[in-house]
C-alpha cells in the first residue's frame, strides 16, 4: 500500500514538473498556410506579398512561432520570421534595430515579430533572409486562392 502510495505521488510530482516546463516557455503557435495567409493580411501585409511573405516563413520557420535557429555561434534567428539578434533583437534585454527582447519573438502574439519583420523590410527589403528569399525565388509560390 504504502509502495503504491509513493509511486502516486512521484507521478504526480512528475506531473507538475511536466506541467510547469510546458508553461514556462510561452505559447507557441504552427500555422497552416491558410491561417498564416489571413493573418499576414490583417496586419496589413500587401496581399501581392501574401505568397512570398509565406514561402519565406515556411522555409525559414516552419510556420512555427517558438523556432530558434543558431548560426555556427555568430548569431541566432528567432521566431516565425526567424529576426536574428545580430542586428535586429537583443537576447534577455530590449536592443537592436526593433528595440525588443528577442525572446518576445517566440510566443503566439504576432504584433510585436509583424511589427520588427515590418522595419526589416522596409529598410533592407528580402535580402535579410536571403538563403529563404532566394529559395523562395527559384520555386513556385504557395497557393493560396483557396484560403
Amino acid at each position: 500500500m504504502r509502495e503504491a502510495m509513493a509511486k502516486q505521488s512521484k507521478l504526480v510530482i512528475l506531473l507538475a514538473v511536466l506541467a510547469f516546463v510546458q508553461g514556462s516557455r510561452g505559447h507557441a503557435r504552427t500555422f497552416t498556410r491558410c491561417q498564416l495567409s489571413r493573418e499576414l493580411l490583417r496586419y496589413n501585409f500587401p496581399r501581392s506579398l501574401i505568397p512570398t511573405w509565406v514561402c519565406l516563413i515556411e522555409h525559414a520557420s516552419g510556420r512555427t512561432t517558438d523556432k530558434v535557429t543558431n548560426h555556427n555561434n555568430a548569431y541566432t534567428s528567432y521566431g516565425l520570421f526567424q529576426i536574428n539578434n545580430k542586428e535586429w533583437c537583443k537576447k534577455g534585454r530590449k536592443g537592436g534595430h526593433c528595440s525588443m527582447k528577442c525572446e518576445d519573438l517566440l510566443n503566439e502574439d504576432l504584433a510585436d515579430d509583424v511589427r520588427c519583420a515590418k522595419r526589416i523590410y522596409d529598410r533592407v527589403g528580402f535580402k535579410a533572409w536571403p538563403s529563404s528569399y532566394a529559395y523562395c525565388k527559384e520555386k513556385s509560390l504557395p497557393d493560396l486562392s483557396r484560403c
